[in-house]
């Protein structure tokens, strides 16, 4: 549905945030602990060492330091630091973000919380709601198994809710903590690439409808969203629970699925909105690896301008599963003023496997 045509409201990206746990974690002790942790040997190691050098991850952040990080815990133990850390992050983009919109909590209709890395029940969007003073009959929407699409998927469902009430206000929270899913004893490939990928981290958006003091809110607008399941892929990407914690799935296939999908389903996506690639003006797009944002650059037909952002976050940030393309949105605005009328698009990849995309406009 394309804003302007009388059938939709404007929906409008008011205000984002991010944050990052206090251990910082760099590329050369990512290498000396994997050298300790992993029984690998010497080819295997090596293998892994240039990988840790070519991932294009300088540096990520987690909540505990990395000597914590490799020690044995049981998942009651894991779970509980995930529910403290959790809420302690997700208060900190909580109120960042409506700090930044210039809104009180008492103003949010519907709070998306978003993570895949923990569990809680009650989940996060209660004891955010019990913490800030949300009113009683807020709604809540906890997404917690859509992996690293989830952000994206969030935005497209806090614009649903705003087309089918036009004056209400969204709260998204994303939280990932997926250093507390490390496993020293697995030497699988995958888990060996989740060790030198993956960060811990926190997002929040604000999505504003037509309501009082939404008109002429600074920002872009939503203009269309859509999902998308990859045929035969359930394996491609997830985790598996065991008594140990949270096993990742990772296929060596994703780029190459993702690199053989993206130009038709982008394409395709855009021709429903009645535009085309060449017309887009800004990029937003979740980097989930260095393979994968090659693919997307090399089947879009884009420049390294255009991803600058999306590398910049994998680089400083590592992978936050949902996170990351908030934190690549964020990113964006902080850096770009484009002028009306641009339109750009937000995508994100995650297990089923699937894709969320989004167009934006600037007006």
């Amino acid at each position: 549905m394309t804003e302007g045509n009388g059938a939709s409201p404007p929906i409008t990206i008011a205000a984002t945030a991010t944050a990052v746990p206090p251990h910082r974690i760099g590329r050369d002790e990512v290498k000396q602990y994997m050298q300790q942790v992993f029984s690998l040997d010497a080819s295997r190691l090596e293998a892994m060492l240039a990988i840790v050098d070519h991932s294009q991850v300088k540096q990520r952040y987690c909540i505990h330091p990395i000597d914590t990080i490799i020690r044995r815990r049981s998942l009651e133990e894991v779970n509980r630091q995930y529910a403290e850390h959790a809420v302690r992050l997700g208060a900190q983009v909580a109120e960042e973000c409506l700090a930044r919109a210039g809104r009180a909590a008492s103003q949010v209709d519907l709070l998306i919380t978003v993570s895949c890395t923990g569990v809680m029940i009650p989940s996060l969007d209660a004891h955010l709601a019990n913490r800030f003073g949300f009113r009683s009959d807020v709604r809540r929407l906890p997404i917690t198994e859509l992996g690293c699409a989830a952000g994206a998927a969030a935005l497209g469902y806090a614009a649903d809710h705003l087309r089918a009430y036009p004056d209400a206000t969204v709260l998204i929270v994303a939280v990932e903590l997926p250093s507390l899913t490390f496993q020293r004893d697995d030497i699988s490939q995958a888990n060996l690439i989740s060790s030198i990928l993956f960060g811990d981290g926190a997002a929040a958006a604000l999505v504003t409808g037509a309501g009082p003091g939404c008109a002429g809110c600074p920002g872009p607008r939503i203009v269309r969203t859509e999902s998308f399941l990859f045929p035969d892929s359930l394996g491609a990407m997830g985790f598996d629970l065991q008594s140990s914690g949270f096993h990742i799935i990772l296929s060596r296939d994703v780029p190459e699925l993702i690199k053989k999908e993206v130009r038709g389903l982008v394409d395709g996506f855009l021709a429903r909105a009645g535009l085309r690639r060449d017309q887009l003006g800004a990029f937003i797009v979740h980097p989930g690896g260095q393979k994968l944002l090659t693919f997307i650059e090399e089947e879009l037909g884009l420049a390294p301008s255009d991803t600058e952002c999306s590398w910049h976050v994998l680089r400083e940030y590592g992978n936050q599963s949902s996170v990351s393309v908030l934190f690549v949105l964020n990113e964006w605005l902080a850096r770009h003023a484009p002028p009306q009328g641009t339109h750009g698009l937000l995508a994100a990849f995650g297990p089923g496997f699937s894709a969320n995309v989004i167009l934006l406009r600037w007006v």
